[in-house]
């Protein structure tokens, strides 16, 4: 069975255009394209348009999965049917580019592509204006087939692939970062008209994911860099560094933006004028994103005020992403406990009159049909802690419910979840509880499972990696972005 891609901005009866590739899109109506872009966006309106917009978006995407799973019967679908599948809001994509603007509106986001390469998301952030952080000859593609033009990609990537390095100059793809003596070198040697960014090291011990291990250059040794990129005659514009992937730590940017205040008069010593300032990622999408942007705020404008024409970028990738994801997964196997032991189906003190295990004590082992090697990779490479919520059991859809959560009650059942994999580590969740039992050809969903989950998603023991994504729009803005 294959299930056509939805875009839509209202909710009711859809009336369908087909498009090429299996695309379906809602026609309708849409409102005039907000100003994001000029600082004409008010604190008030984004809050107004933010509280209908996650209205719309839940009752969108609580349709879109209904309207899959409800189509799905286990007992009698074709193999693959009752696979995993995503729904994605581009109109949070949307919401979430405001919240940027109201927050840090002098600094230009670069998205990284390698959160999640997804073409719609790409495709909504390129109307947005974006500009993107590629690490790969294939993710410089990617965006270069949308026609984004060479200018908005940085090649942020301070180990680069001689090939890889050949390829950007022949696309034109100039600016891209450093951090070494050896890499400069190279640079000299294959494309010296490149423009270069200084990438140096930070304190990123708060953060989900360090790279301060990896990459970036220290204090101590900038300045013979400069001296070197000199010497070689290579084309310094700017300063980058990252404060790590998921930062909790506000200071680690103050720390960040004044050490490269440093760099930038080490650049000038040596007849540098230094254009841009590269202030990384790090940024979540949860409610630690106006702490972060606060501090990040006023240390700009303390070392790098406007007036001094040094331009501002930064690297967000779960920013954009994680919140606009939402993944559906069907339980295809159960095994219950009982008092530690599985229960036989020879126990007959565990079995009712129709056969079914009394529920007493018992707590349950659910397998469902993804796991840690497919888009819950994010759990061990992200360090992420996705929240199973019941989407679909005993033929009731429960999609955003008191009924679908948690529950913290007596009675309520626990249970572990499982990937489908033969590997013991596949699991991912040690223990939840729900009121409801749960069993197979029930489905289960987690929200926010936008960021390094499919992108990282493997075929171990032969299980795909390609998973359906059901688009929805609950922002007009980005329908008339699209020009859907």
């Amino acid at each position: 069975m294959v299930m056509p891609t939805v875009v839509s901005d209202r909710m009711g009866t859809i009336d369908f255009i087909d498009y090429t590739n299996n695309h379906v899109f809602s026609k309708c109506q849409t409102d005039s394209l907000n100003t994001v872009n000029n600082g004409s966006l008010k604190h008030d309106d984004y809050l107004h348009g933010l509280a209908n917009g996650k209205l719309v978006a839940k009752q969108m995407i609580g349709d879109a999965l209904r309207q899959r799973v409800e189509s799905i019967d286990s007992e009698f679908c074709e193999p693959g049917d009752e696979d995993t599948f995503f729904v994605a809001d581009l109109g949070e994509v949307y919401r979430q580019h405001l919240r940027w603007k109201l927050n840090l509106p002098r600094v230009k986001p670069f998205y990284a592509v390698k959160c999640h390469p997804d073409e719609r998301l790409l495709q909504l952030l390129a109307a947005l204006g974006t500009g993107f952080d590629c690490a790969s000859k294939a993710e410089i593609e990617q965006v270069l087939r949308m026609g984004v033009d060479p200018s908005r990609i940085i090649y942020a990537q301070p180990c680069k692939t001689n090939s890889y390095l050949r390829y950007v100059a022949q696309q034109g793809v100039r600016q891209m970062t450093f951090d070494n003596a050896d890499e400069l070198r190279k640079i000299a040697r294959l494309y010296p008209d490149a423009e270069l960014f200084l990438r140096i090291l930070t304190d990123d011990s708060s953060s989900l994911c360090r790279f301060s291990m990896k990459f970036g250059a220290s204090l101590d040794s900038t300045d013979g860099l400069l001296g070197l990129a000199r010497q070689l005659g290579l084309n310094v514009v700017g300063v980058s560094f990252h404060v790590g992937s998921g930062a909790s730590d506000p200071t680690a940017f103050l720390k960040a933006v004044q050490d490269a205040h440093v760099v930038f008069q080490q650049a000038a010593a040596y007849g540098y004028n230094l254009k841009t300032l590269d202030v990384g990622g790090g940024f979540c999408s949860d409610d630690t994103f106006e702490q972060m942007a606060n501090v990040l705020r006023a240390a700009l404008d303390e070392y790098f005020p406007a007036h001094t024409g040094v331009n501002l970028i930064a690297e967000p990738g779960r920013y954009y992403a994680s919140s606009a994801f939402t993944l559906a997964c069907n339980i295809i196997a159960r095994r219950t406990i009982q008092d530690g032991s599985a229960v036989s189906v020879s126990d007959s003190s565990s079995m009712s009159d129709d056969g079914s295990v009394n529920n007493g004590d018992a707590r349950y082992m659910v397998y469902v049909n993804d796991g840690l090697y497919g888009n819950f990779s994010s759990i061990m490479f992200d360090h992420q802690h996705p929240v199973a919520k019941i989407l679909r059991a005993g033929g009731r859809t429960m999609y955003n419910s008191v009924a679908a959560h948690e529950s913290s009650a007596e009675d309520a059942i626990e249970y572990s979840i499982w990937g489908p994999t033969c590997d013991g580590i596949d699991r991912i969740t040690e223990s939840i509880r729900f009121r409801e039992i749960l069993d197979v050809g029930d489905w289960l969903y987690f929200e926010d499972m936008g960021a390094y989950t499919k992108c990282s998603a493997t075929t171990f023991n032969g299980f795909s990696n390609e998973h359906d994504v059901i688009y929805v729009c609950s922002e007009p803005g980005a329908m008339a972005l699209l020009g859907l």
